[in-house]
């Protein structure tokens, strides 16, 4: 297995109007772990969960996925890749079947995989009846479903999630995360963002906390928590300097 799957190199980036979004940062992620991105609204996490999937352009610094430059091989990058943003943007006059078998041709997924995979993370997930609705029809929830099943079927080397848990159920939640595992013991990494500190000091292998684009800590979740929690820590970050 390869030992990085995700290299964030002496990223900035400065918007338009002068705003240096995020300063400098610099996070590896192995294969096989779980990282999750942590700061108050407005630190940077989303500028840089769309430059490491390749949908916001930026000149300071590199990504690289699997050894991949996102510069400079976008295409490379996004096969290795599945992001789900915070509000899922889908088709709605498609049905969810229409949908995931389109995702399974963008990624080349073989129809046996693809069958396998569909029936397993929409039974999972409570989608199987719903399939042949029109995604129009569906809730907030039952989308953000659909979006993940969608991302699941290429079985991608680096996972990327901008607050996944938002507009999930306790049931959802729960296979998620039992998802996130299983893609992480078959040699994937997982790159996502959460307000929900919990989950985070659950599941996380390591955490980086950003605040105003820089890096604030970085490490396991017991070296950033230390003797508390990481709550308390994330408090102390957002209230410093106020």
């Amino acid at each position: 297995m390869e030992k990085n799957i995700l290299e964030i190199k002496n990223y900035s980036k400065i918007y338009a109007d002068g705003k240096k979004a995020v300063d400098n940062l610099n996070i590896s992620i192995q294969s096989g772990e779980i990282h999750g991105f942590i700061g108050p609204n407005g630190a940077g996490k989303t500028t840089t969960i769309r430059a490491v999937v390749g949908i916001m352009d930026f000149k300071d610094g590199d990504i690289f996925i699997s050894g991949h430059s996102v510069k400079k091989e976008p295409v490379v990058c996004k096969s290795l890749t599945a992001y789900i943003p915070d509000n899922p943007d889908l088709y709605d006059y498609v049905t969810g079947i229409q949908y995931l078998n389109y995702m399974s041709d963008m990624f080349s997924v073989p129809f046996p995989e693809r069958e396998e995979r569909i029936n397993k993370y929409a039974s999972l997930f409570g989608m199987s009846d719903s399939l042949g609705n029109l995604i129009s029809s569906y809730s907030h929830g039952m989308k953000q479903k659909i979006a993940l099943i969608g991302a699941f079927l290429h079985q991608p080397k680096l996972l990327v999630l901008d607050e996944p848990f938002v507009g999930l159920d306790p049931e959802a939640s729960f296979h998620l995360k039992k998802i996130m595992d299983e893609l992480c013991h078959s040699g994937s990494a997982i790159f996502f963002s959460t307000h929900v500190l919990e989950v985070a000091e659950k599941i996380c292998d390591k955490v980086t906390i950003i605040k105003n684009g820089k890096m604030i800590a970085s490490g396991s979740v017991e070296e950033v928590r230390g003797d508390s929690s990481l709550e308390n820590v994330f408090m102390e970050v957002v209230e410093h300097d106020r």
